[in-house]
């Protein structure tokens, strides 16, 4: 029962989960590849914030969270991109919500790009 059942189940909801927080049910272009496109993207960006989920935010708040919870809290903050010659610079606000998980997780992933 639990190794079948219960997780066909986890597996229903992280799609359920996908397409409604990653926008991957969204089909609305008039070409297949245009929509498989799209959906590419969104399964890409599903990998990429379980992977961001599981490296850098464990024991946070965050560690339990969905997609959508995650793209609200850490993804989608106001940020004024400067662009120059030789660089980017994004500032950030002085205060924002999961402000300590951000720079955590900022942390964190900086210390595994130095172990590579």
């Amino acid at each position: 029962y639990e190794q079948i059942y219960c997780a066909r189940g986890d597996m229903e909801n992280r799609i359920k989960e996908c397409q409604l927080d990653l926008f991957s049910d969204r089909t609305s272009s008039h070409t297949i590849r245009a929509n498989q496109l799209r959906l590419w993207f969104s399964a890409a960006a599903y990998v990429l914030l379980t992977a961001l989920q599981k490296m850098a935010l464990g024991q946070t708040s965050l560690e339990k969270a969905t997609c959508g919870t995650i793209r609200a809290r850490l993804l989608k903050i106001a940020t004024r991109v400067t662009l120059s010659v030789r660089r980017i610079v994004l500032s950030m606000p002085d205060m924002f919500p999961c402000q300590h998980e951000f720079a955590l997780a900022h942390a964190r992933l900086r210390r595994l790009r130095q172990a590579i």
